[in-house]
């Protein structure tokens, strides 16, 4: 993309947000595209704080030992890393839950709940919809995503560091939007730019997705079963089409690790486990299920627990949507994060 589309791109984007910020002020609203209010103190109300835990100074757990993290997480007290002459500074190793990404699942295209309810301009060609499966197996749930970075530690300012930030965002910012992704509606597309999915495509694949989804229900997904998403169904292909139908809950958690399993693919996400992410964070193609924890901001917020990649909805899920109006769910994502502190 030239420099003259870019510009144009970033206009019409600054234009539709200034446009849809500027209707909802004056108390205008949108049925179709619903305003999350997540700019503003749910930043700060809707949020597990106690999802941070345990935190991990030099090995040793300060508060909420009995918390889980990843089998591969750092435990050595000492480290070191390179400043910009190639010379090791030592460090103290501090490892932590950390609220890094917002993830936004919608039916209309181009409508960002996060934004404030804010209409970009999408063609409404690919038009989601929601199916519970119950009358029609051919029938099919289809909803767009969008990435969102939500540093949020760093933009409150609380306990981070200069080697604690894998990817770079500090502030709120939109990263990724499936509408311009022809991969998200077309599972042959999808297949051909992830072509492993054809190891996965077997009846024994599929079998041994059940001690995953056993494993998931105490927190514990099995990390190299990596086409499994638990009790959610497996991730292959990394589209939006989920034929059938399982609900809201569970076909938007499968979306939300499916997207994430692409972006790592694409090197666009960042693994922050063991000893080699340390000192900034390293390329994950494959996506780390471990990794990873979630909670849900909207419609109706997780506060005091997380779950994890492929945990049941009943565990988490009861009374988490609202019918009509509530029912395209927005995402914390969680990441353990191993830093070497200077």
């Amino acid at each position: 993309m030239n420099i003259k589309k870019f510009t144009t791109l970033a206009t019409s984007l600054l234009a539709a947000v200034l446009i849809s910020t500027s209707a909802y002020g004056q108390g205008t609203v949108d049925a179709a595209c619903v305003n999350a209010q997540v700019i503003g103190p749910k930043m700060i109300t809707d949020i597990c704080w106690t999802c941070i835990f345990p935190i991990r100074v030099a090995g040793v757990p300060i508060s909420g030992g009995n918390g889980s993290y990843p089998d591969d997480a750092v435990k050595q007290p000492v480290c070191a890393c390179e400043d910009n002459l190639g010379v090791p500074r030592p460090g103290i190793t501090t490892s932590m839950w950390e609220p890094f990404r917002l993830i936004e699942l919608q039916t209309t295209p181009g409508c960002s709940s996060v934004l404030n309810g804010t209409r970009l301009p999408f063609d409404p060609l690919f038009l989601g919809n929601h199916s519970n499966g119950d009358h029609d197996l051919a029938d099919g749930t289809f909803m767009h995503y969008h990435y969102y970075a939500f540093p949020l530690m760093i933009m409150l300012d609380m306990f981070t560091g200069g080697e604690c930030n894998a990817g770079g965002y500090v502030d709120l910012d939109l990263m990724y939007l499936s509408e311009v992704d022809p991969t998200w509606n077309n599972d042959e597309l999808a297949f051909f730019t992830n072509p492993e999915a054809a190891l996965v495509a077997n009846p024994i694949a599929t079998l041994a997705c059940v001690p995953d989804a056993i494993s998931s229900m105490v927190g514990k997904p099995i990390k190299q079963l990596f086409w499994c998403a638990g009790s959610w169904g497996t991730m292959y292909p990394l589209s939006g089409n989920m034929t059938g139908g399982s609900g809201v809950l569970n076909d938007s958690s499968i979306m939300t690790v499916k997207a994430q399993a692409a972006l790592h693919r694409r090197g666009l996400a960042w693994g922050t486990v063991g000893k080699e992410a340390m000192c900034g964070g390293v390329i994950k193609p494959v996506f780390p299920k471990d990794q990873y924890k979630y909670t849900m901001l909207h419609p109706v917020p997780e506060t005091s627990s997380a779950h994890v990649v492929g945990e049941s909805t009943l565990i988490w899920g009861a009374g988490r949507t609202i019918p009509a109006v509530g029912e395209d769910p927005i995402y914390t994502i969680w990441r353990w994060k191993d830093c070497c502190n200077h």
